[in-house]
């Protein structure tokens, strides 16, 4: 195990070439919302209690009812297979193993039932991108549900996509396209290059099966791409209700009057999130909505939150400022792309290790003594 999620993300650009790499690290256009995400964590300050009985530390939380050893879930994160071979099957079975839930894209690279294959037990939440072809979302609400997936989170902040600049200067287009620039940065990562050719290009699975076609990745990345259903609304969350039964979370919420109408419209949960600085430039981070949000709809409806976790203290800060719990994204994609699967796992575990440190050190000994008093923004 390396000593943080730092040294894992150094690990994972040594492994991969740049156009991977950059694609799982990057932001959006400058980069000011990525760079927000993470630094909103440092703004917020801890201010331990002493003297208190830590002997018995319990991180141990519930997501709508089901028990989970962490205020943490395995975020949704799309084309995973670029990193890794099966890569979201390990995501998954790592997330179950240490207990939490794992969140399942769209845009993933593993069937969705070879994912439950691969977490017989885990809580598995699936994500959902509304494309102008309805029948897609409806297909995939359906096989996840007989699958056993649990929760539905519904992303509603990308219309389109946003605008990456390294992906332009890279070349990125998928299908990947040899070029003479990226022929020679694959030989100078040859174990990546290796599994690539050894177990092909990535594809975009669940929704070549919803549509009933072949794999296609030129095809149904262009779909995602260019074929989102720019009409949708919230009076669309009707049309959700009769094809999903479960628990349905809204992912994408940047302000107090969406948080509103989410909880006027009866869901169960939202997601504060800016997509991880990969779409809109420029905003602000969810951290910083946090609080205003929280104490608006929080006793009502559970709020989580994604975006620049990267330390399990990071994850206190957000329950104590009223997140139910916080979604990892990129943190457990370094550990896949840096080792796999045995990479997630080491990720998941120092985090949690990290928290139960903090927790300590904060003289609290279980996630209902956190409050918005062990905490405050530096002057």
């Amino acid at each position: 195990m390396l000593s943080c999620v730092a040294d894992y993300r150094i690990a994972a650009q040594k492994r991969l070439p740049r156009l991977a790499f950059d694609y799982l690290d990057g932001g959006a256009e400058d980069g000011d919302a990525l760079r927000r995400n993470a630094e909103a964590y440092r703004q917020w300050l801890f201010k331990p209690r002493v003297l208190t009985d830590v002997s018995r530390c319990s991180s141990a939380t519930q997501f709508f009812g089901r028990e989970a050893a962490a205020p943490l879930i395995v975020g949704p994160t799309g084309l995973n297979g670029l990193f890794w071979p099966r890569a979201d099957e390990l995501l998954a079975h790592a997330a179950s193993e240490a207990g939490l839930p794992f969140v399942l894209s769209t845009a993933s690279t593993s069937l969705l039932e070879d994912v439950r294959a691969a977490a017989p037990r885990g809580d598995l939440w699936m994500q959902l991108y509304v494309q102008q072809d309805r029948g897609i979302a409806e297909d995939l609400m359906r096989r996840a549900s007989a699958a056993g997936f649990s929760t539905l989170v519904l992303t509603v902040d990308v219309p389109v996509h946003g605008k990456r600049d390294h992906d332009t200067r890279n070349g990125f287009a998928l299908p990947l396209r040899l070029s003479p620039r990226l022929i020679a940065d694959c030989i100078r990562h040859p174990h990546w290059c290796w599994q690539m050719a050894r177990h092909g290009s990535p594809q975009l699975k669940n929704i070549a099966h919803s549509v009933g076609e072949r794999a296609d990745l030129a095809r149904h990345a262009a779909m995602l791409s260019r074929q989102m259903d720019l009409t949708l609304g919230w009076a669309d969350l009707e049309w959700v209700r009769r094809h999903w039964s479960g628990k349905l979370i809204v992912k994408g919420i940047q302000g107090r009057d969406d948080a509103l109408l989410a909880l006027a419209r009866g869901t169960d949960g939202i997601v504060l999130s800016n997509h991880g600085g990969r779409q809109l430039d420029s905003t602000f981070a969810p951290l910083e909505l946090l609080p205003e949000i929280a104490d608006a709809v929080g006793h009502r409806l559970d709020v989580f939150v994604d975006g620049g976790a990267r330390r399990g203290s990071d994850a206190l800060k957000a329950v104590s400022l009223g997140a139910r719990g916080v979604l990892l994204g990129r943190a457990p994609l370094y550990g896949l792309a840096s080792r796999g699967g045995a990479g997630v796992k080491e990720v998941l575990a120092l985090m949690m290790q990290e928290m139960h440190i903090a927790m300590r050190l904060l003289g609290c000994s279980a996630l209902t003594q956190l409050r918005p008093g062990l905490v405050e923004r530096a002057a």
